[in-house]
């Protein structure tokens, strides 16, 4: 039986990429690697920050829409992000860090039973750092040219928050269809997990009436959960429609294949391949420091090119 290996990726919204990178790579010490545009809408920066290749199960992503609103928070959106580290020590670290950058965050507290941190970025996304002592993903290798020590950095996506009106339409998705296990009820919310005992494959489900989210600067687009190839991914497209879901079919993102699909409650999920990866057209060493286009859109690079600020500017 095929099931979900764990989280992929999680896509946001950011107003600056500028100030979007220099959180992430100076504050957060993640990897930038990758810097390319929104396939749909190529006027549109779309970042990826994660560990030492951008491994899955590490990536954050953003696209940069520099007139967007403010989010308007509500329900049937993804609302929190977890982020692995792997010591009680190191909320401590992270707890000081923040205060020294001036960085919005709350104190070491409990989440999804784990040790954690609670903290927002400059577009307000919300994040918690969790700590996970248990193994990780042998794939996900700590970045050494990063400004946080490596005994302290983020090693990976950990619990990923949902808040829906209707909970048991979300829970038959995660369990009939994508096979997730219902792991435990913590203070009213659900977490499910793709793989047991796990928590780089989790999802945590919260109820809430009231009005939808609507998203703007520092919501949360999508989550992006793995497949291992395209062979996978076309067994779980068929599975999406027999659902009764409408899919987008199999997509070409040139760096791993995926399909798109919304749940009952307009939740937004994206299958993704693990590869070819982010070394299909880099180098390590160069990897996240020029912009990216994949082949389709390299004959439009001047036009893409003259629509974007400019890394070096940023």
């Amino acid at each position: 039986m095929k099931h979900i290996t764990g989280h992929h990726h999680l896509s946001m919204l950011t107003k600056s990429a500028p100030a979007n990178n220099y959180f992430y790579t100076e504050i957060l010490g993640l990897r930038r690697v990758k810097v390319t545009v929104n396939q749909d809408d190529p006027t549109m920066y779309h970042l990826f920050y994660g560990d030492r290749f951008g491994a899955p199960g590490t990536e954050l992503t953003f696209f940069e829409m520099p007139y967007v609103g403010s989010t308007y928070r509500g329900t049937n959106a993804i609302t929190k992000i977890g982020l692995v580290v792997t010591s009680e020590a190191s909320l401590h670290y992270w707890k000081n860090r923040f205060t020294e950058y001036g960085v919005n965050h709350g104190e070491i507290t409990t989440y999804a039973g784990r040790p954690a941190l609670l903290l927002t970025d400059t577009d307000g996304l919300q994040l918690i750092l969790q700590v996970e002592t248990d193994s990780l993903p042998p794939e996900w290798e700590v970045w050494l040219q990063s400004p946080v020590p490596e005994e302290h950095q983020i090693r990976g996506i950990g619990t990923v928050e949902m808040t829906v009106r209707h909970p048991e339409k979300l829970a038959r998705t995660l369990t009939e269809l994508f096979h997730y296990e219902e792991a435990v009820s913590i203070d009213g919310a659900t977490v499910f997990q793709s793989i047991r005992n796990e928590i780089f494959g989790e999802i945590l489900v919260k109820e809430r009436d009231g009005k939808r989210e609507r998203p703007g600067r520092g919501s949360i687009h999508h989550l992006a959960i793995r497949a291992k190839d395209e062979e996978e991914l076309h067994h779980w497209d068929e599975r999406v429609k027999q659902r009764g879901f409408e899919s987008t079919g199999v997509i070409d993102r040139y760096y791993f294949h995926s399909l798109y699909f919304r749940e009952s409650n307009g939740i937004l999920f994206e299958i993704a391949t693990d590869g070819p990866g982010f070394m299909i057209d880099s180098s390590e060493a160069e990897l996240g420091k020029e912009l990216s286009l994949p082949p389709f859109l390299q004959g439009r690079r001047a036009e893409i090119e003259t629509k974007l600020q400019p890394i070096h500017e940023w």
